[in-house]
């Protein structure tokens, strides 16, 4: 046994299903998969039901993960197309602000140009206001984040450099899209990117075996793009997992009969780190790749603060089959069952606290802290 010891991680970008579809998730199950995947931070995206676009909304939630969240949590404002901005009152208590403009179905969906420049425009206001996040800060912004694909993606970083507004594109998922973020980069428009372990590890020729297990949103690439991250993987900041789960039923698996439009999205949050540690054990990544991906970038990229007294502990020679069966997350499934990895989560230490330990969660509902509501955070 070879114990790592590790800074807690961050998964910048995570769907915790609370408000609305807490039978997919909720604060306290999507917490316990966090730190049962190493991770001490989530940031939470705003496509609840309602949609977390309002301060009364923002209140909410905050509420809701104050009272059952095992780790840190941040919250992403949404901007909509029938509230606009009304979010500006409370973007310094937000992690950042989510504008979706590819793949969403409701309020959510951004489709037009002028609404796009309304929002960069006031978000770049109010960034004058209050300025921009820092790592650690207490007050100020975050970058604008985005659900931007293929065409849609040059609009985002031609609004991020007329305005000024640091960008964030999340899940990269094309040859084309890592190749025009990598020549935004050379022209110094402030921009930084993610990609998911599910576009890493999985691409179109595992969609026979994976079925409706491998819809997700971006949809899983060809080889090539697939190829195309790992080549470009200098120009990629965030590891991240889009951690999006659903249940089997809803994805029509198991049941006599499937429904028409099964929701797109996978469970992640506890096989990124195995999946990256196996990556480094084949000599594709490193530990300090690891580290400044799902650590030290996302905090500083969100302003997040420090967690004192925090670590992770992970056994990197254990070699073990992923399972539905061992997931903390409600839904109970992966699309990287039955895959052989490396790396085991043992121990989870959050502010000098044991959290987790041997594959028990030992933190209480409640003690994780909700990110940015109150100076001092």
């Amino acid at each position: 046994m070879s114990t790592l010891r590790l800074p807690g991680l961050v998964d910048a970008h995570v769907h915790l299903r609370e408000p609305g579809y807490e039978y997919k998730e909720d604060f306290t199950t999507g917490t316990m998969a966090a730190l049962a995947g190493g991770v001490t931070t989530v940031l939470d995206m705003p496509n609840t039901n309602p949609p977390t676009s309002t301060p009364a909304r923002l209140a909410d939630k905050a509420r809701r993960a104050a009272a059952h969240a095992v780790c840190d949590v941040g919250l992403f404002v949404g901007a909509t197309n029938t509230e606009g901005d009304a979010y500006l009152p409370v973007a310094p208590q937000a992690c950042g602000l989510k504008i979706y403009v590819s793949d969403t179905f409701g309020s959510l969906r951004i489709d037009t140009l002028a609404l796009m420049h309304r929002l960069f425009r006031t978000w770049a206001t109010a960034a004058d206001q209050h300025g921009y996040r820092m790592q650690g800060a207490e007050h100020g912004l975050g970058p604008i984040t985005v659900h931007a694909e293929e065409l849609m993606l040059p609009v985002c970083l031609a609004l991020s450099q007329i305005y000024r507004v640091p960008l964030h594109i999340a899940h990269v998922s094309r040859r084309s899209e890592i190749e025009l973020i990598r020549a935004a980069k050379e022209r110094d428009i402030p921009v930084t990117c993610e990609v998911t372990p599910h576009h890493l590890f999985l691409s179109t020729a595992d969609l026979p075996r994976l079925g409706a297990r491998g819809d997700m949103r971006p949809r899983l690439a060809t080889p090539d793009d697939v190829a195309a991250l790992w080549e470009n993987l200098d120009v990629v900041d965030i590891f991240a997992t889009d951690h999006a789960p659903h249940t089997l039923a809803e994805k029509g698996i198991g049941v006599s009969e499937a429904p028409a439009a099964p929701p797109p999205g996978v469970p992640g949050l506890e096989t990124m780190l195995p999946l990256l540690l196996t990556a480094a054990h084949a000599g594709r990544l490193t530990q300090e790749d690891i580290v400044a991906r799902c650590a030290d970038n996302p905090r500083r990229i969100y302003g997040l603060p420090a967690q004192p007294e925090t670590w992770i502990e992970v056994d990197v020679d254990a070699e073990y089959e992923l399972t539905d069966a061992a997931l903390k997350t409600k839904v109970g499934w992966t699309p990287f069952a039955g895959q052989r990895v490396y790396g085991r989560v043992e121990r989870v230490i959050l502010r000098g606290v044991t959290v987790y330990a041997q594959g028990e969660v030992l933190a209480t509902p409640g003690s994780g802290k909700v990110l940015f509501q109150e100076s001092g955070d």
